[in-house]
């Protein structure tokens, strides 16, 4: 949810075009591609309090500390996450 969050503020801002209302587009393909929704968590705010600031971004750092609480691949060219020790894909 947290790559949802960020895609619906930066068209908001206008820092990103992805066409017309995009989110709802974007969740049915996720869901066509049997891509699972990772909410929120308690337990990924405390990781996220204890993650040393390798990457400024707080989405990405919530990306990595849900990756590491629930033993997950990140997907992303971003060689940032690698110093978080999560797996990454890409």
């Amino acid at each position: 949810m947290a790559s949802f969050w960020e895609i619906g503020i930066k068209t908001g801002l206008g820092k990103l075009d992805l066409g017309d209302d995009p989110l709802p587009r974007l969740m049915a393909r996720a869901d066509e591609d049997g891509l699972q929704r990772v909410g929120i968590e308690p337990a990924h705010c405390h990781a996220i309090s204890r993650l040393p600031l390798h990457h400024r971004d707080p989405f990405d750092r919530m990306l990595a500390a849900q990756a590491l609480v629930e033993k997950l691949t990140i997907v992303s060219a971003d060689p940032s996450f690698d110093a978080y020790g999560v797996t990454r894909l890409w």
